[in-house]
């Protein structure tokens, strides 16, 4: 999937700041129905719509986060982007 001018599409990353780590997953944004699968104990770790901050992580979270990443991947494969419909 790429961006309006070619680019690789932003999917997933992790930022480690001076005090927590955080995990942001993009298709949060781009599917608003995914939020509605996302687990309390992950919602408490959430700032803003796509990013959770830990300074650890329970194992069951980790699970959490690696189930909503692969429901964030099956959808962002089908995203209908404009710039990427045939003309």
């Amino acid at each position: 999937m790429k961006d309006r001018i070619g680019r690789p599409l932003y999917f997933a990353g992790v930022k480690t700041g001076k005090n927590y780590v955080s995990y942001h997953v993009m298709p949060l944004y781009m599917k608003p129905d995914l939020l509605k699968v996302v687990p309390p104990a992950l919602k408490k770790r959430m700032q803003g719509k796509a990013c959770f901050n830990f300074v650890t992580i329970e194992p069951a979270d980790a699970r959490e986060l690696s189930v909503l990443t692969k429901k964030g991947l099956a959808g962002f494969k089908n995203l209908d982007l404009p710039w990427a419909r045939p003309v």
